[in-house]
């Protein structure tokens, strides 16, 4: 199994996207059910606020499943929504920010799949 992180930094309502997203991954049917995900905090609470908020979602993918479906399927999410929050992804140590024509440019999906490819653990891809 190998995990992806998603920030996606909306203004004020990064949580409900979040939520979207964890629907639209859940309902995916290319990646058949073989990707698990979970809203986070991925920073220290804001200094005189409650605690911190909701900004992340990761995502566990199964063995045979590759990263670049889940990508896919991200983009796809992203495209779908009238206005879309800035979304980051990041794996292994490497962030990847998603511009808005990402998806509709094969060569940034190519350049974002290679770049969050699995490596392995010496470091060699």
């Amino acid at each position: 199994m190998h995990h992806l992180t998603v920030r996606v930094t909306a203004t004020g309502d990064g949580e409900d996207a979040l939520r979207s997203l964890l629907r639209w991954v859940h309902e995916d049917e290319s990646l058949e059910g073989r990707v698990r995900g979970r809203i986070g905090a991925g920073s220290a609470p804001e200094p005189g606020s409650m605690g911190p908020g909701f900004d992340l979602a990761q995502f566990a993918v199964a063995s045979g499943l590759s990263t670049s479906a889940l990508v896919v399927s991200v983009l796809q999410w992203r495209s779908s929504l009238r206005r879309p929050p800035a979304v980051v992804l990041s794996r292994d140590g490497v962030e990847v920010r998603l511009a808005k024509e990402a998806a509709d440019d094969p060569e940034t999906l190519r350049r974002i799949m290679a770049a969050l490819e699995t490596r392995n653990d010496d470091g060699a891809r």
